[in-house]
């Protein structure tokens, strides 16, 4: 059960809520709980649905290297509500049941991804648990990616931490009993 309840956007205190409730279903075809825990916050539920809508669906980035350690990031930080939304997106873009499975040890099943996968997953890793990433590293990476895709993936991997971080400190869960919703919202996962 989430540490605060959802905001009841049948009548929300704010008028700005109704237009991004519109949005964001437009955008995300559903109010998940993550939006209705930010709609408290319009400004935050706003800027963080124009961040992460460009970083789902505008980076040249390979929506598999994506979603594969947009996963990793879930495992790594406890965060099932994450990784919940985000396997089925994963599985979409080409990752395998049996890379999605292999994650949480992957290095042991390292023949199950490629090189650049590899490479992906270790700064993933690297940036969740120890955060500070070392120029070897680095220059791997952009070896292989270049430099925009370079700063794409630390993007999309800090990008993620926040939002495991910020699903765990309120506790928001997939099975969550989900405050009112507006007419037309319909139920959302």
């Amino acid at each position: 059960m989430a540490h605060l309840p959802y905001a009841d956007l049948q009548h929300p205190a704010d008028t700005a809520v109704g237009p991004l409730v519109d949005r964001i279903v437009a955008e995300r075809g559903s109010v998940l709980h993550l939006y209705q825990m930010l709609l408290h916050s319009p400004p935050l539920a706003e800027g963080w649905l124009y961040y992460l809508t460009r970083v789902r669906q505008q980076l040249a980035l390979g929506g598999d290297l994506r979603e594969l350690v947009i996963v990793q990031i879930a495992y790594l930080n406890g965060a099932p509500y994450e990784a919940a939304q985000h396997v089925p997106i994963a599985l979409q873009e080409g990752v395998s049941q049996a890379q999605i499975d292999a994650l949480p040890a992957w290095r042991a099943a390292a023949g199950l991804f490629t090189p650049l996968q590899q490479a992906a997953l270790a700064l993933a890793d690297t940036m969740t648990r120890d955060i500070q990433v070392g120029a070897a590293q680095m220059a791997d990476l952009r070896s292989r990616l270049g430099d925009r895709q370079t700063v794409e993936l630390v993007g999309v991997i800090a990008a993620y931490n926040m939002v495991s971080r910020f699903l765990q400190a309120l506790h928001i869960q997939s099975d969550d009993a989900r405050g009112p919703l507006p007419a037309g919202v319909g139920p959302a996962s």
